[in-house]
């Protein structure tokens, strides 16, 4: 066996390179973060072994940096593995009491633990693939959060501009009202409009919904008012607008990709009432490779959702939180997908209600029920079959 270890870096990536009777075939170098360096280091591991699932190549997982050189490594087939940092640093602690790193010696650490069969799976070309699942899916979590901080912006603006508005509509964010407010961002603003203009305004952007009368009431509220007139509260409040729009549009194209990339794949998870393709689609990224997890409590504590143990002396609690490591993209989605399940699905809801009545917290309850899915979905991908309830 050949044994490649790649220290990975921005602008270059150290190389060891030895083989299973311990004989160094290159001893550590250095390639460049760029095709010629790449196509060195391959060359050099191709002279080493011509069967390629005679070698083995680790680097360290290591964001973005690592991202080009694993997708090039998996590309030409060979067996590459991803380590985390925190492996590394133990086993070369572990090595050696001197306290010594280097890039070249954390390249030779990579391959010697490569070649000591620590427990490690390797990367697959579906995991690599699945990485623009992961960032879609990432992306979109973090844009809606941002258009929700710019909501409360928005409603706060409101209450200070014209605060009897939030009791004259459904909503403060529907599209009505946001397009009444970048008009007139303020009650003063309504109350001097036109009121042929205001109706008109209203009537369109509401469908038909609203019609004068409604303008009327709107444009009486306004003059009455006890909102403030701040001219740079105001502009504030249309910018905040604007931006919460132009989120809603970037949005919109994020989905419209996640779901024809989720149509792709097909996954069985999606035959699960309450399972729509958002959730489904960050499920299936932040798992990535069902491989990798011999049962659903890996998949469970990869997410956070396994209870935490604390044990000391004699004692052992009784009343073990959520341990909340792992991934909280997946956290998320599971704990909210279970919400929807268990609502349109007869079995998941019966389930909650038995472990309501056996007095425990909604949310509680929530977390069993996600961890039930879990199980079931780790079944559904491993036997490709399609949801019975």
């Amino acid at each position: 066996m050949i044994f490649v270890g790649i220290d990975v870096a921005k602008d270059k990536h150290d190389c060891f390179i030895m083989n299973s009777e311990s004989e160094v075939l290159f001893n550590a170098f250095t390639v460049s973060n760029n095709k010629t360096g790449f196509e060195e280091l391959y060359q050099k591991i191709k002279s080493c072994s011509v069967n390629l699932s005679n070698i083995k190549v680790g680097l360290e997982a290591t964001g973005h940096y690592s991202y080009n050189i694993l997708g090039y490594l998996i590309d030409k087939g060979l067996p590459t593995f991803v380590i985390n940092p925190l492996h590394t640093n133990l086993y070369r602690k572990s090595l050696s009491l001197r306290k010594t790193k280097t890039d070249k010696v954390d390249a030779r650490t990579i391959a010697m633990m490569l070649m000591s069969d620590v427990d490690l799976k390797s990367y697959s070309d579906i995991l690599y693939h699945n990485e623009e699942l992961k960032s879609l899916t990432r992306y979109r979590f973090d844009k809606i959060q941002k258009r929700a901080q710019l909501k409360q912006s928005v409603s706060r603006l409101v209450n200070i501009l014209f605060p009897e508005l939030e009791k004259l509509v459904p909503s403060i964010h529907i599209t009505s009202v946001y397009k009444l407010l970048s008009e007139y961002p303020g009650a003063s603003y309504v109350a001097s409009a036109h009121l042929t203009k205001l109706t008109n305004l209203l009537k369109q952007a509401s469908k038909g919904r609203y019609d004068k009368e409604k303008a009327i009431i709107i444009r009486d509220a306004a003059k009455n008012s006890i909102g403030s007139v701040m001219s740079a509260k105001s502009i504030e409040l249309k910018h905040t607008i604007n931006l919460i729009q132009e989120l809603s549009l970037q949005i919109d194209e994020v989905e419209t990709e996640i779901k024809s990339i989720m149509d792709s794949i097909d996954s069985p998870i999606l035959t699960i009432p309450g399972i729509s393709y958002r959730m489904g689609a960050v499920i299936i990224a932040e798992i990535g490779d069902f491989n990798k997890f011999d049962s659903p409590d890996k998949i469970l504590a990869y997410a956070g959702l396994s209870p935490s143990t604390y044990q000391s002396g004699q004692l052992l609690s009784s009343h073990s939180k959520m341990e909340k490591r792992g991934s909280r993209y997946l956290r998320y989605a599971l704990f909210n997908a279970a919400k929807f399940v268990c609502h349109w699905d007869s079995t998941f809801k019966a389930y909650l209600n038995k472990k309501r009545a056996e007095g425990k917290h909604y949310n509680v309850a929530i977390s069993h029920s996600a961890k039930k899915l879990v199980r079931v979905i780790f079944h559904l991908v491993k036997f490709k079959e399609t949801y019975k309830s």
